[in-house]
């Protein structure tokens, strides 16, 4: 009897502790809340899954203060932890915040550190906000802002998943800004950030709406400010063809000084760049409703990541500081 109800107890003691490892098992297993449900997938990280998850209504469209813009810099740190891109500021964070009236918001920056610190670090960058929850058209009121910038942050994020197999001569930063839409203001508070702290940029490279091709050009993307710099000289020749170049209309529209290359610009007086593919005549839904997922070219945006990846690779692995302003 006694040999009975040791071998019950223990019996019973194996089911409870085989219990309580599964129900630890299924509490550990189970997402955090900044975990969406598109990011518990094998490969939650590819440039369909982000352009979709950035573009879906639960993001509302991105505006500044929201929750939506909130759950993209989730994402945006998550794949930054994924890849080791490291925290930029104070080596702890990858955000820093600032306020838009009364809304608190933030940049979301990485780096990868270069072999040589002399060396002036090269600052790669799109804006992640959007214009949130618009007047309607039709049913539809969520502005999702696929080309918008979702298009140059995935692209972003890409390039860093790039870059992080590299070796590197200078720092590379990665910087998703905020509060463009308001005023190009996460791109001003990063560069005062860097003033402050007396980091000045080699270069900016930001990349702006390349959601849709380009029509009859003999180059992939147009850059701002062709002609303050010779940036696309040097870039093109890393390339070993003409991947970027000059749009008249660009200069006639002043879009150097209307994205978030421009602050750096004014900041340190560098060369400071947008590339794009939207030239206001080949995408119909600027600031639209209609700016989706389903809109946007999905093997277009992996053309242009693929076709700047040596240029920009021989930005960051080259010594010489030979892309300089024109007087």
């Amino acid at each position: 009897m006694k040999k009975i109800t040791l071998l019950c107890v223990l019996l019973f003691g194996i089911l409870a502790c085989n219990s309580q490892k599964q129900g630890e098992k299924t509490q550990a297993s189970e997402p955090t809340e900044k975990h969406h449900s598109l990011l518990a997938k094998k490969d939650p990280y590819d440039l369909t899954t982000t352009l979709k998850y950035l573009t879906s209504n639960e993001l509302k469209g991105r505006d500044v203060g929201s929750k939506g813009l909130d759950l993209a810099a989730d994402y945006i740190e998550e794949v930054f932890e994924k890849n080791a891109i490291k925290p930029f500021f104070d080596k702890r964070s990858y955000r820093n915040y600032f306020s838009v009236k009364s809304e608190k918001t933030s940049n979301v920056v990485g780096y990868i550190p270069g072999e040589r610190s002399d060396l002036a670090p090269l600052i790669i960058g799109a804006h992640y906000d959007h214009i949130g929850v618009v007047d309607p058209v039709g049913k539809d009121s969520i502005a999702n802002g696929a080309n918008d910038n979702a298009s140059g942050t995935a692209a972003v994020l890409e390039l860093a998943k790039f870059f992080s197999h590299k070796k590197l001569k200078r720092d590379v930063i990665f910087a998703l800004f905020s509060g463009e839409e308001k005023g190009l203001l996460g791109s001003q508070n990063f560069s005062k950030y860097l003033s402050k702290n007396e980091i000045e940029p080699y270069a900016v490279f930001n990349i702006e709406m390349i959601g849709v091709p380009m029509k009859d050009k003999d180059y992939l993307a147009y850059i701002t400010g062709f002609e303050n710099s010779t940036f696309t000289e040097v870039f093109n020749s890393y390339t070993g063809k003409k991947t970027l170049g000059f749009l008249p209309e660009a200069q006639e529209m002043k879009l150097f000084q209307r994205s978030d290359n421009y602050p750096f610009y004014e900041t340190f007086h560098i060369p400071a760049h947008t590339i794009c593919t939207f030239d206001f005549t080949n995408f119909d839904y600027y600031h639209h409703v209609s700016d989706e997922f389903s809109e946007i070219d999905v093997e277009h945006i992996q053309n242009v990541v693929k076709e700047i990846q040596p240029g920009l690779l021989g930005i960051a692995k080259s010594t010489k500081n030979n892309i300089q302003l024109k007087e």
